[in-house]
């Protein structure tokens, strides 16, 4: 495939670009569960957020097999899984499958690891995404799919999808704070760098 400036497309990146058009549609289906019998709605979401984390571990698979790398497939590849979190996360607190406190935890650290990326970036350096980051955005869609497909009965004080999203915001503080110490150093030479 040829965009206008007759670069291809990779496939990584199509893949990329699968998950965040997959955002809307998740979030439309999501928040029409309020005005309609919700279960199989639920259920066309659950199956787009299942797609949506084999196209993520697809493209990183194909990228590393072909070996296909470049800053603009990194971004993508990074930016589309912040996309979806967050986007379908808010959307689930809107019909209480989701945790306030839980959705600040993740959308914080995003915001800090996309900082420690552009502050690094600065030397030149590029971050790419870690093996915890990477299981962290895994355990994430599993605990959208399980916050779609809730059981009926709790599993004593939580429901079984709500166990699933507090291990997915201890996870993504794990691997937050995995990236900040393995780039504190970069980080504090361009503190030295940049001061006047």
């Amino acid at each position: 495939m040829l965009p206008r400036g007759g670069t291809p497309i990779s496939i990584p990146d199509l893949l990329a670009l699968f998950r965040v058009l997959c955002v809307p549609a998740i979030i439309g289906l999501v928040l029409a569960t309020e005005h309609t019998s919700g279960r199989y709605l639920f259920g066309i979401a659950a199956v787009l957020v299942v797609l949506a984390g084999l196209s993520d571990f697809f493209d990183g698979y194909i990228a590393r097999r072909q070996g296909i790398t470049s800053t603009v497939g990194a971004f993508l590849d990074t930016t589309a899984d912040k996309i979806l979190v967050s986007g379908v996360l808010i959307a689930l607190i809107s019909v209480d499958r989701a945790s306030v406190w839980v959705t600040f935890i993740i959308m914080t650290r995003e915001f800090v690891v996309m900082a420690i990326r552009s502050l690094v970036a600065i030397d030149g350096t590029l971050v790419p995404a870690s093996v915890a980051g990477k299981a962290k955005a895994a355990v994430q869609f599993f605990a959208l799919g399980f916050a779609m497909l809730r059981l009926p009965d709790p599993w004593g004080p939580l429901y079984f999808d709500e166990y699933w999203m507090w291990l997915a915001g201890a996870v993504t503080i794990a691997s937050g704070w995995g990236y900040a110490v393995k780039f504190g150093e970069a980080i504090r030479q361009v503190g030295r760098t940049t001061d006047p």
